[in-house]
């Protein structure tokens, strides 16, 4: 089912008539996505969320035909950021805004399989509007990023992650995805990825294994992550994805995330508050307190989304209809 128009801009007006809070948020500096999102711990789990998304053969092929990941990587992660720190932490508007643009660039990506993967045939078409295809790249942002919150921070009580689940689903309508096509609550919202995970809709193709081999190389970047990094990513993956993209997790690689499990945190609580949250977050309490975007926020906003302010909310008014491409 591809999410129309019409039914993402329903989406969006029940975003935008949701009472006020304070910032004028689709979320609020009480919210536990807050909490969690405005920490650079987050950061820990890019890649495996990055290699999630690419399990599934769709988004695979929609990232190999149709975008310029190898000509800009440095500019896709900013842009990525851009988009999911500014539906986090920006005004309404601003999230409704960088959301048509996000369902824009969708709309583009409208092409045929190469190959047979999976469930997929060669020839059948894939479209990065489709509501399975965002179901499941929202599952992947939802639930690593609250793994990787649990690496370097406390736990969140059961009644946290409730509360999080919840506020997720509000997020979900910056995708478009009908409330109905989301799980219930958090215990089957980890159904739901716990099955997607074991089933052959997530089945890794040469596109998705030639992307990750490149990133994680430091071919398509010129400089790689580091090795406790990469190794921390494959341990946080289901085995058979991990031996589907090939990463090496042998015993080197196992005492390398044993390390980084033990040295991050120390390492992480040492850090001030105005390194240990995200740009966005801080620009976003800024403005919640009536003061301007201070110079050093503007810096850390430079490293995070590319840009000293996360983008205004005069772009992206309305939404064009869908071309297919393929």
């Amino acid at each position: 089912m591809i999410v129309s128009e019409a039914d993402f801009e329903n989406r969006l007006d029940e975003v935008m008539s949701a009472p006020a809070l304070a910032g004028d948020g689709v979320l609020g500096p009480d919210s536990v996505m807050w909490r969690v999102h405005r920490e650079a711990a987050l950061f820990l789990g890019a890649g495996r969320a990055l290699l999630l998304q690419l399990a599934h053969p769709w988004v695979a092929a929609g990232i190999a035909e149709q975008s310029k990941v190898f000509a800009d990587p440095l500019g896709r992660f900013h842009r990525t950021f851009s988009i999911v720190y500014t539906m986090v932490f920006g005004t309404r508007a601003q999230a409704v805004a960088v959301a048509r643009r996000l369902y824009r660039r969708h709309a583009a990506v409208d092409g045929v399989m190469p190959e047979t993967v999976g469930p997929f045939a060669a020839g059948s078409r894939y479209r990065a509007n489709d509501v399975e295809a965002l179901r499941w790249v929202h599952a992947t942002l939802v639930e690593t990023a609250m793994m990787s919150y649990g690496l370097l921070c406390p736990p969140l009580a059961a009644a946290e992650r409730e509360q999080y689940w919840r506020e997720a689903m509000r997020f979900a309508r910056l995708f478009g995805i009908p409330h109905d096509m989301l799980p219930r609550d958090w215990d089957a919202f980890k159904a739901y990825t716990a099955g997607m995970m074991a089933s052959e809709t997530l089945t890794v193709s040469t596109a998705a294994r030639d992307i990750a081999r490149r990133i994680f190389s430091g071919e398509a970047t010129l400089i790689g992550p580091p090795r406790w990094f990469t190794a921390l990513t494959a341990e946080m993956l289901p085995e058979r994805l991990r031996l589907a993209f090939d990463l090496p997790h042998g015993e080197r690689e196992r005492r390398s995330a044993a390390r980084a499990r033990v040295w991050l945190p120390r390492a992480y609580a040492m850090l001030p508050d105005r390194l240990r949250t995200v740009g966005p977050y801080q620009e976003a309490m800024a403005r919640i307190r009536g003061n301007a975007c201070p110079p050093f926020t503007r810096l850390l906003n430079r490293a995070w989304i590319g840009q000293p302010l996360m983008p205004a909310a005069g772009a992206g008014a309305a939404t064009p209809q869908r071309k297919a491409s393929g």
